[in-house]
């Protein structure tokens, strides 16, 4: 029988705030993504991800290699290819990322609808702060 410890998500050696500083930033979860599909080389993986620069791909790439969730593979072949795939770690965690991305559908319209009421009562208060 497998026992689970309870750990305080403060703590900076919790393991959940660990996984949470892996993958929530502007592209990890976007990558994941991606590379759930199958093997992606990487300019396929910069064109489908808008906005991202070489550097920051490859940073996130080397990261998610590092945690253990992709590998990367080069082939011996001119020119060089190189794929980056999920590994079986990785693959878990889509299924979270999922749950995540069906909550996300589901309540984009109530966030959008609390951000406009919000900019709409605290423009006047910014305006007044800086007369």
């Amino acid at each position: 029988m497998e026992t689970f410890f309870v750990y305080d998500v403060y703590d900076p050696d919790c393991p959940t705030r660990q996984v949470l500083d892996l993958i929530a930033d502007k592209w990890t979860a976007l990558i994941i993504g991606l590379l759930e599909k199958g093997p992606q080389r990487f300019v396929a993986l910069q064109k489908q991800i808008g906005g991202i620069s070489q550097k920051m791909l490859t940073q996130n790439l080397r990261n998610l290699e590092r945690d253990g969730l992709v590998l990367r593979t080069v082939y011996a072949e001119v020119p060089p290819r190189v794929e980056y795939e999920l590994t079986p770690l990785g693959k878990t965690l889509c299924k979270q990322l999922a749950a995540l991305r069906h909550w996300s559908e589901a309540n984009i319209d109530a966030i959008v609808a609390a951000q406009q009421r919000y900019d709409a009562r605290t423009v006047p208060e910014r305006a007044i702060s800086q007369s």
